[in-house]
């Protein structure tokens, strides 16, 4: 399948040009899409230098910090209208590992989604502090409890989708970011009768760089889960 991987970034200058190459080595014929959001660091500039003497490489900058679910929705709309099959999303810091890329692509072959999963085969989780795995764990708990979605890591972002599932999604509906991003893309699509699959990976913390997480992101991801529940019990999901 054509496939593309679109990496949303901001601040990013440390991870960009080893990513892209991890990217393009794991996969023969993949192509990479950044989706950067004015990074002051230069992160764009970068991933431009390196646009200029590869085709396989693309790049959108947005105009200021847009947020994650924006961005990721933005990058999917143009992936589609350029033709790819199979689009994966990732981040850029190396908490995903490149190799498994392949792996991705070859589960595509019986399912519309495949969701990179830190919690199906235990808990697969390198250098997070005890606090911060407590609350990801319960996070996803809770959203499960909830929405009643059979998934048992709805918050991780390292996932691939056929195109004709992507096309089953309204990205103009969707405003949420970070966390709330990954469980509302994957309810809206398993509501929709995608064919959702997890399997196992091992998350490992950033090399470099800040996190993103903050307190809002948390908030945001549980007021949503029952805000997609509700407009799907009145038919406005």
């Amino acid at each position: 399948m054509k496939t593309i991987v679109v990496i949303p970034t901001y601040n990013e200058c440390d991870n960009i040009r080893n990513i892209i190459a991890a990217v393009l080595n794991a996969l023969d014929g993949v192509h990479v899409l950044i989706v950067d959001d004015n990074s002051p660091d230069g992160t764009a500039d970068m991933a431009r230098e390196i646009k200029a003497t590869d085709p396989r490489v693309f790049l959108i900058v947005r105009p200021g910090k847009m947020g994650l679910g924006t961005a990721y929705c933005e990058g999917f709309a143009w992936a589609l209208s350029n033709g790819y099959e199979a689009i994966m999303e990732m981040d850029a810091d190396f908490s995903h590992d490149p190799a498994d890329i392949p792996r991705f692509i070859k589960e595509l072959e019986n399912a519309d989604v495949i969701i990179g999963s830190r919690y199906s085969n235990g808990v697969n989780v390198v250098n997070w502090p005890l606090k911060r795995l407590i609350l990801s764990y319960s996070a996803n708990l809770y959203t499960r409890i909830i929405t009643g979605m059979p998934v048992k890591d709805a918050t991780g972002g390292f996932k691939a989708f056929r195109a004709e599932a992507l096309r089953l999604v309204d990205f103009s509906k969707i405003h949420s970011n970070g966390y709330a991003f990954q469980i509302e893309m994957n309810y809206r699509l398993w509501r929709a009768g995608a064919r959702v699959k997890e399997i196992p990976i091992v998350f490992i913390d950033r090399r470099s760089g800040v996190s993103k997480m903050s307190r809002n992101i948390v908030y945001e991801a549980a007021r949503l889960v029952w805000k997609l529940k509700f407009l799907d019990i009145i038919g406005r999901l």
